[in-house]
């Protein structure tokens, strides 16, 4: 309702807006009280400020999700539902962990400016899964754009960092001048930036559709870097400090792929077209199909020869994208329900992975393979952490990584049970599954079979340990038990 009053729209706008308060006030803090205190000192006090936004950001996000009914103001650019505030508050939650990330790790003298970014990176996150419309969606996607290239930027005095961001930005630049065209063609057929609006009108696939179908996918295909869309992301990923590079791979992945589903679930359910072996049809099915089968075996084949783990885990994030698409190709309540529970365990698995990877770059001298030799007896702890995490990624019962992939891959075989129309993707899916294991066991060899270059424990922080455990149990807890999460989504994505 655009003539919603502004209490209305200031209680659904109250969670973003703590979040920019906290913001604020970490950069302020920063600037008038913490510049001549030590750096890890100032970003210990920075990150707590941050910390406290964040949580303080949950309590009106909770109170949403258990006493508001769904609410849609102005036009769809801003929805409150069950669906939208659960996803919310994993951005929160994804966001608080990077922030104790950072607080241990070397990020240079801006500190300030580094977390407020990160904070600013949520706010867009946040807006971009609550939104049904198409120009709000666009610039979202511009906020949380801006500030990832900024905080890729954030080692000035590493060429390497440089590089990475200024790659990120060019690829980032070119894909929003193509999602920008796709969407304005996608108004011009509909007459309008509404996606349920847009549901009603785009009942087939003509070429007006079918360009602007197509743009907007090259646009959404950067953001979640998707074969041939991906080149940015193995430099992005090694280039920038390692917890934007979990940032980057966790959050931005969620939002994306969450608005993602909208636009297709929501705004164009009569364009699927048919991904169905010997019956293809035009499509966003089709093209999807295509992307994912790219995207599984680039990106599994060309992470075998990688010797950074950064690198290692970018090509590994282009594959599980793959296998993400499958659960939309799939075009089913359950193909929805597979994609959104498969991203939280995504992402949960691989801010596990590079926190670690953070922890212990910057002890061990480097994140190639041969600085983690030995690992396994020089910090126990977190090598074990690894362990449960780079299993949930390779697929690994009972582990979440496993049930994830075992929803998707059921979904698109449900979706066409007589005639397995689908299968040939789930098959592909599989086989390059089991390349993966290949080099999730060169990581774990490096970590548990070689020597060490010396015998002394690596230290970490107990606030580091204790966040990084709480993950990992999580990603634990989804695997045993994935019904309750999965019923869940499916019950909230009937209400869609």
């Amino acid at each position: 309702m655009s003539d919603a009053p502004y209490l209305t729209i200031g209680k659904a706008l109250s969670p973003h807006l703590v979040v920019i308060v906290g913001a604020v006030v970490a950069l302020t803090a920063d600037l008038v009280g913490l510049r001549r205190k030590e750096p890890a000192t100032r970003r210990r006090w920075v990150g707590v400020i941050c910390l406290g936004g964040l949580v303080l950001a949950m309590l009106p996000l909770l109170r949403q999700y258990g006493w508001w009914t769904p609410v849609n103001l102005l036009n769809g650019t801003l929805v409150v539902d069950q669906l939208t505030v659960l996803f919310q508050l994993v951005i929160v939650a994804l966001t608080a962990f990077t922030v104790m990330i950072s607080m241990e790790h070397e990020i240079g003298r801006h500190v300030g400016e580094y977390f407020a970014t990160m904070m600013f990176a949520a706010v867009g996150m946040m807006v971009l899964v609550s939104t049904e419309e198409l120009i709000t969606i666009f610039v979202a996607l511009e906020l949380l754009s801006l500030c990832l290239y900024i905080l890729t930027a954030f080692h000035k005095s590493w060429l390497r960092s440089q590089e990475a961001a200024l790659k990120y930005f060019m690829f980032g630049a070119v894909s929003s001048a193509f999602l920008l065209f796709g969407l304005s063609y996608l108004f011009g057929v509909a007459g309008t930036t509404n996606l349920r609006a847009m549901s009603a009108v785009l009942t087939g696939m003509d070429p007006l559709v079918g360009t602007g179908l197509l743009f907007a996918l090259v646009g959404f295909g950067f953001k979640v870097a998707v074969v041939p869309f991906h080149l940015w992301a193995p430099d992005a990923y090694e280039g920038a400090p390692t917890p934007v590079t979990a940032y980057i791979a966790t959050g931005s992945k969620v939002a994306s792929f969450f608005v993602l589903l909208k636009l297709l679930f929501v705004g164009m359910p009569n364009a699927q077209g048919s991904a169905f072996w010997g019956e293809f049809s035009s499509g966003w099915t089709m093209l999807l199909a295509v992307t994912a089968t790219l995207s599984m075996v680039i990106g599994n084949f060309v992470a075998i020869v990688q010797r950074n783990v950064k690198r290692l885990l970018a090509y590994s994030s282009i594959a599980h994208a793959g296998y993400i698409l499958i659960g939309l190709i799939a075009a089913t309540q359950m193909g929805a329900a597979s994609v959104l529970f498969y991203v939280i365990v995504y992402a949960l698995t691989n801010l596990g992975a590079f926190g670690i990877v953070a922890a212990l770059s910057e002890r061990a001298g480097g994140d190639d393979l041969v600085n983690f030799n030995g690992m396994a007896r020089r910090a126990p702890l977190l090598s074990l952490l690894m362990l449960i995490f780079v299993l949930s990624l390779a697929g690994i019962p009972p582990l979440g990584g496993f049930f994830g992939k075992f929803y998707l891959f059921a979904a698109a075989v449900q979706r066409d049970a007589q005639n397995f129309g689908l299968l040939w993707l789930v098959v592909i899916g599989i086989l390059t599954s089991a390349v993966s294991l290949y080099y999730y066991l060169i990581l774990l060899k490096h970590i548990y079979v070689v020597a060490p270059p010396q015998e002394d424990r690596i230290q970490t922080p107990s606030s580091l340990n204790f966040g990084l455990v709480v993950i990992a149990l999580a990603v634990v807890l989804l695997g045993v038990f994935p019904q309750p999460i999965l019923a869940l989504l499916t019950e909230l994505l009937a209400r869609l």
